[in-house]
C-alpha cells in the first residue's frame, strides 16, 4: 500500500515518455490520452492526501530509490505537502483542458504535451518529497522538464529566454545545495523534513555566523524559481512560452515550488530558532520587500499584457515570501494562505490572457478597448480575478494579505512593520494595473475598429469552462477562508 505515494509521480512520467515515442495521428486519440494521464494523476493524487489526512502521515512513507543508509529518494506526506499537492492536482487538469485547444495551432502538440505530462509528474515529487535531497532531485528535473516547454516555438526569444531560464535556474540550484551540504553536517544525521529544523544545536555552537551565511546563500538559491530580486528578470522573459506554460510557471510549477522550497529550509531545515532575530533574516526580508515593491512598480510601467502580469507575479512571490521570512507559525500561516489564493487567481488570469492573445492577436494593454464586450466570459473572469488579486474582500486575495500583515504585526520586528507599508504601497500599484486593463476593455476612450472588433468572440468551450471553472473555485475558496485558515494555521504549527 505504501508504494501508491510513488502513482502520481511515475505514472505522468512514463506516459510522457510514451507520447514522446508514439506521437499518436489522430487528434481525439491524443486528447483523450493526455486528458486520462492527468486525470488519473490527479485522483492518485487526491487519494494519496485523503488516506494521510485519515491515517497519518507515515501511512503512506516510503523509499522509490535507496542509494544507502543515509541517502535515498523517499516520499511522505505531511501538512505541507498536502496545500502544496492539493493544489497542483486540481489546477493541473483545468489547465490541461485549456491548453489542447490553445496549443491546436502552436504546432508540435505531441512534444509539448510530452513534457507537459513529465512535468506534472516532477512537481508531484517536490510536493511529496520526504528530505532536503529528494526534494533536490525533483527541484532540478522541473528545470529541465520545463525548459522545452518555454522553448516550445524554437524562434530567437524562445531560445533566449530557455536559455536564461537554464542558466538562472541551474546557479541558484547550485547555491541551494551548498545549504543541504551544510544542513547534513551540522545536522542530526539526516535531511529528512523535520518541523524546527534538522540541525544538531550541540553541533552549530561556534559556528552560527558560518550557517546564517550559508542559509542566505541557499535561500537566494531556492528564491531564483521564485523571482526574488534581483534574480527574477528571467520570469517576464519566460513569458514568451505558450499561454498554458506561463500560467503553470507562474501559478503553480516553478514559482511555487521556488516558494515552496524556501518554506522547508526555513521550517524544517535551518529552523527559525537560529534564524529569528539574526541579521540573515533581515537580509532576506529586505530582498521580499524590495521585490514586492519593485515587481509591482514594474507591472505599472510594462504595457504589455503577459509581461504585466508576469512581473505581478514577481511581486506576489515575495508576499507569499515576506511572510516566510518572519519565521513564526503565523508567518507559516499566513505564507501558504496567499500561496493558495494567489495560484487560483494567477492562473486564471494568465489564461484569460492567453485567450486574448488566441482570439484577438492583440498582445498590449493599449490594444485592448472594447473587448469586454466582444468577449464577455474572458473579461468577466478577468475582471473578478482583478479584484481577488488586488485584495477586495470577501475575495481570496484580501485573505492572504490580511493573514500576512498579521503575522508582520505579531512579529514586532521594525522591518516586518516596513513590509506592512511595501505590501499597502504594492497593493494600490496592484489596482492601478489591473483596472487599467479592465477599464479599457469596458470604457474604450479612443476610436474603434469597428469592423476588426466585430470579428473578434471569446473562445470555444474547451477555454471558457475551465476559466469559468477556475474563477469560481477560487471565489467558493474565498467563501470558506475561515476553514481554510484554520487548517493552514495548524500546519504552521507542525501539527500537521
Amino acid at each position: 500500500m505504501r508504494q501508491i505515494l510513488t502513482f502520481p509521480i511515475l505514472v505522468p512520467i512514463v506516459l510522457g515518455v510514451i507520447l514522446l515515442t508514439w506521437q499518436p495521428k489522430r487528434r481525439a486519440v491524443r486528447s483523450a490520452y493526455i486528458l486520462s494521464a492527468v486525470g488519473i494523476t490527479s485522483a492518485l493524487s487526491f487519494a494519496c492526501i485523503f488516506l494521510t489526512y485519515s491515517l497519518g502521515s507515515d501511512a503512506l512513507a516510503c523509499v522509490m530509490v535507496r542509494f544507502n543508509e543515509a541517502f535515498s529518494i523517499s516520499l511522505r506526506i505531511d501538512g505541507a505537502s498536502m496545500v502544496y499537492g492539493a493544489i497542483v492536482s486540481f489546477l493541473w487538469p483545468l489547465v490541461t483542458v485549456y491548453a489542447l485547444e490553445y496549443m491546436s495551432h502552436e504546432g508540435h502538440e505531441e512534444r509539448f504535451f510530452a513534457f507537459w505530462l513529465m512535468a506534472y509528474g516532477i512537481v508531484m515529487g517536490i510536493a511529496y518529497a520526504e528530505d532536503f535531497l529528494s526534494l533536490y532531485l525533483f527541484y532540478e528535473l522541473l528545470t529541465l522538464s520545463t525548459l522545452p516547454l518555454v522553448m516550445h516555438a524554437m524562434d530567437e526569444k524562445a531560445r533566449y529566454a530557455g536559455r536564461k531560464y537554464l542558466i538562472y535556474s541551474l546557479s541558484g540550484a547550485a547555491f541551494a545545495f551548498i545549504g543541504l551540504v551544510f544542513l547534513l553536517n551540522y545536522g542530526v544525521g539526516h535531511l529528512n523534513f523535520t518541523y524546527g529544523g534538522v540541525l544538531d544545536m550541540s553541533r552549530v555552537a561556534g559556528h552560527e555566523q558560518t550557517l546564517l551565511l550559508v542559509f542566505v546563500a541557499a535561500f537566494f538559491g531556492f528564491g531564483v524559481k521564485a523571482a526574488i530580486f534581483p534574480f527574477y528578470s528571467w520570469l517576464p522573459d519566460a513569458s514568451v512560452a505558450p499561454t498554458p506554460v506561463s500560467a503553470l510557471l507562474h501559478a503553480v510549477a516553478v514559482v511555487k515550488a521556488g516558494a515552496f522550497a524556501v518554506l522547508r529550509l526555513i521550517y524544517f531545515g535551518f529552523g527559525t530558532d537560529l534564524l529569528r532575530g539574526t541579521w540573515a533574516q533581515d537580509v532576506v526580508m529586505a530582498a521580499t520587500i524590495i521585490t514586492i515593491v519593485y515587481g509591482s512598480a514594474r507591472a505599472l510601467r510594462t504595457p504589455h499584457l503577459k509581461r504585466r502580469l508576469a512581473f505581478s507575479t514577481v511581486s506576489n512571490l515575495s508576499y507569499i515570501l515576506f511572510a516566510f521570512t518572519l519565521m513564526s507559525p503565523a508567518g507559516l500561516t499566513g505564507g501558504m494562505t496567499h500561496m493558495v489564493y494567489h495560484a487560483f487567481i494567477k492562473i486564471t488570469m494568465f489564461c484569460c490572457a492567453g485567450a486574448i492573445i488566441h482570439k484577438s492577436g492583440r498582445e498590449y494593454v493599449y490594444e485592448l478597448e472594447a473587448l469586454g464586450y466582444r468577449m464577455p466570459v474572458v473579461f468577466a473572469t478577468f475582471t473578478i480575478s482583478s479584484f481577488a488579486l488586488i485584495g477586495l474582500p470577501p475575495l481570496g486575495g484580501f485573505a492572504g494579505k490580511w493573514m500576512i500583515a498579521e503575522g508582520a504585526v505579531a512579529s514586532g520586528s521594525p522591518l516586518a512593520y516596513v513590509g506592512i507599508g511595501a505590501l499597502i504601497l504594492s497593493t494600490l500599484l496592484t489596482t492601478l494595473y489591473l483596472i487599467t486593463i479592465v477599464a479599457r476593455a469596458y470604457f474604450p476612450i479612443g476610436a474603434l475598429d469597428r469592423e476588426a472588433l466585430a470579428r473578434i468572440h471569446d473562445p470555444g468551450k474547451t477555454m471558457t469552462v475551465p476559466l469559468a471553472l477556475l474563477t469560481a473555485s477560487g471565489v467558493v475558496l474565498a467563501l470558506c477562508s475561515d476553514h481554510i485558515i484554520r487548517f493552514l494555521a495548524l500546519v504552521g504549527r507542525g501539527l500537521l
